[in-house]
């Protein structure tokens, strides 16, 4: 890797009080860099799903706008693994806000298609939409793998549950403020640009501004974060806690060639298998509730303010479940990730059932949607967490890649967006939530395979 992308050199490792005061002070900084960079990812990542309801009226329908979802989703899972590998051998500090700067710019041009395309021409429009969001969706893919490589190489693998746990959060605060941001833009700035054409207000407040706001974002994460200790001449994390896990090697310090981490760390790992298949199927759940739930509350006679509460709701209810599963499988469970995973899988399975029976209730809609999104962000990040375990730090990006990849073309792509979207628009809701019952189940068979392989990290 060459040029701004390039991995900075380790420098001369210094030692003493002055050392550790620093390092303590870097990863506090890196963590802050990592979590606001990573919360920029998801101003400008879903919101389309938040503008399908406005769309309506313009002359586009869900089947067409649930491919269009589609292809963020399937860019977004060929861009993690792809990616995932360049940012093993990148400077994380240069990488992450690169992505997220070429994703803002994707989503702002989103308005194109929509307001001067038009329905009109509704096949052109439909195919430059589909390309930007694909564009989305692929310097999406640049977010998450710094993080991970930023996450490895500053916390050790006893803190790392609790730590990503944390971080994890940065997802639905990003996610969770696209609602209110769709919501007061377009009040704020929908004026300015489109008058008393009030149908078109949403265009500022779902594209232009979370895109206006994470160009910003771009610029801090920059200034906070760091490639690695030893980039600042500090020890590895593992030194530095003596907290070495049980297959640590000092080679794990060193950069490895493409083929490497993927022959020789990667693809033959059968258990990443097992927990990228599980994956798929806590996507599909994850992104089957979150991508439709806008559309299946207006349709139900909810206006798109209300909507984008309940959606705002769906994600901040994850932070706490996802921080108190990240604490588990840390204390109570020692490391291992399974079965914290499939407890919370099973409770999900709970509230979409009850989802299902009252779709009718607002009240008992919106608690479900608490509920599901409670439950189901834990597994998401335990998942994650498991990959960067089972590779090594310089391999990490590429493992939670494959893990990804699963999660984002077939849960995501294939089965969230395009079969959801072309079932509800044949046969109605209910039997979308038939298929989400189905991926609870399945996501908790594929986990269960890998209790009696899943070993805790040696900690201490």
């Amino acid at each position: 890797m060459t040029g701004l992308l390039k991995q900075p050199a380790h420098k001369p490792e210094q030692t003493g009080p002055e050392a550790d005061a620093r390092y303590r002070r870097l990863r506090l900084q890196v963590f802050i860099g990592a979590f606001i960079g990573y919360a920029g990812f998801y101003l400008v990542r879903k919101n389309l799903s938040m503008a399908i309801p406005a769309m309506a009226p313009l002359g586009f329908d869900k089947a067409e706008l649930g491919f269009v979802l589609g292809l963020n989703a399937a860019a977004y899972a060929l861009s993690k693994f792809l990616m995932g590998s360049v940012s093993d051998r990148s400077n994380a500090r240069a990488f992450l806000p690169l992505g997220l700067i070429l994703s803002a710019i994707s989503m702002c041009f989103m308005i194109v298609p929509i307001q001067f395309i038009g329905a009109e021409h509704k096949t052109l429009a439909i195919v430059v939409m589909g390309l930007l969001n694909f564009l989305v969706g692929w310097f999406n893919g640049m977010g998450w793998p710094p993080c991970g490589r930023v996450m490895t190489h500053w916390f050790s693998v006893s803190e790392r549950g609790t730590m990503m746990s944390i971080w994890n959060c940065a997802h639905n605060v990003g996610g969770a403020l696209v609602g209110p941001m769709a919501t007061y833009g377009a009040a704020w700035f929908g004026c300015w640009f489109y008058g008393g054409h009030e149908e078109l207000y949403f265009l500022i407040g779902t594209f232009a501004f979370p895109a206006a706001v994470a160009l910003l974002i771009a610029v801090m994460a920059f200034i906070l974060l760091r490639d690695t200790p030893q980039s600042c001449g500090l020890p590895s994390i593992e030194k530095w806690r003596n907290d070495y896990p049980r297959n640590y090697s000092e080679k794990h310090e060193e950069a490895l060639s493409a083929r490497e981490i993927f022959f020789k760390h990667v693809l033959n790992n059968k258990f990443l298998w097992f927990i990228a298949l599980a994956n798929a199927f806590v996507y599909m759940v994850r992104y089957g509730c979150l991508d439709w739930a806008p559309t299946i509350l207006t349709e139900k006679g909810i206006d798109l303010k209300s909507a984008g509460w309940a959606y705002f709701a769906y994600e901040f209810a994850a932070i706490p479940g996802t921080l108190l599963c990240g604490w588990l499988s840390d204390k109570l469970f020692k490391g291992r990730r399974a079965l914290p995973t499939m407890i919370f899988m099973s409770l999900v399975l709970v509230f979409i059932l009850l989802y299902r029976s009252f779709i009718d209730n607002l009240t008992i809609v919106i608690i479900s949607l608490i509920g599901i999104g409670f439950f189901i962000y834990g597994p998401v990040m335990l998942i994650g967490v498991q990959a960067l375990d089972l590779a090594p730090k310089n391999a990490s990006g590429t493992a939670a890649g494959l893990t990804g990849f699963f999660g984002y073309f077939f849960g995501t792509f294939l089965l969230a967006n395009t079969v959801m979207g072309k079932v509800a628009q044949s046969f109605g809701w209910s039997w979308t939530f038939l298929l989400l019952i189905a991926a609870c189940l399945l996501a908790i068979l594929f986990m269960g395979l890998t209790l009696k392989e899943e070993r805790a990290p040696r900690t201490g």
